[in-house]
């Protein structure tokens, strides 16, 4: 077995991972494209179309998260649907102004001013921000383990 392509599929496996928590990288699409590097360098010799749509089944639902978390922290704390959808522009904003850090500020910070801005007091406000703020942490631990699902199959699938 040539190790090469392994090792590239490793790299980004970790870069994935470290993506993940760290979003200036791609975390699940590193992750998986370390899987079709590997397919095209081993001539798809152990993994099959079945293995690459469960992949990306996963890989959508991993998209997903991040919206679907901060939506229920920040409903679960009461949050409006404006601080909802002021969480979700927060997120994106927050990755491209303050990366990587923006992943949390922003969501927090938007539905923060969504609240306000609805006339919401300043501590209530705090509070449905910290309700994003738990989601999107919530949804990166499911992200990870999510990924680290995907690496266990594909060693599976190739072992």
């Amino acid at each position: 077995m040539d190790i090469l392509p392994l090792v590239i599929c490793i790299i980004l496996f970790i870069l994935g991972l470290l993506g993940t928590v760290l979003p200036v990288l791609p975390g699940a699409i590193l992750i998986y494209g370390g899987m079709v590097i590997y397919g095209i360098m081993t001539g798809f010799a152990s993994l099959n179309i079945y293995f690459f749509i469960i992949q990306a089944l996963i890989l959508i639902i991993i998209f997903l998260v991040d919206f679907i978390a901060s939506f229920i922290g920040t409903r679960h704390f009461g949050g409006s649907k404006q601080a909802i959808w002021g969480a979700g522009i927060g997120t994106i904003l927050g990755l491209f102004l303050m990366p990587p850090i923006g992943i949390f500020i922003g969501p927090f910070l938007g539905a923060v001013i969504a609240e306000i801005l609805l006339g919401k007091e300043l501590k209530e406000a705090v509070r449905v921000g910290i309700g994003s703020l738990i989601g999107i942490l919530g949804g990166t631990l499911l992200k990870l383990l999510m990924e680290i699902i995907m690496i266990i199959y594909f060693f599976v699938q190739i072992y």
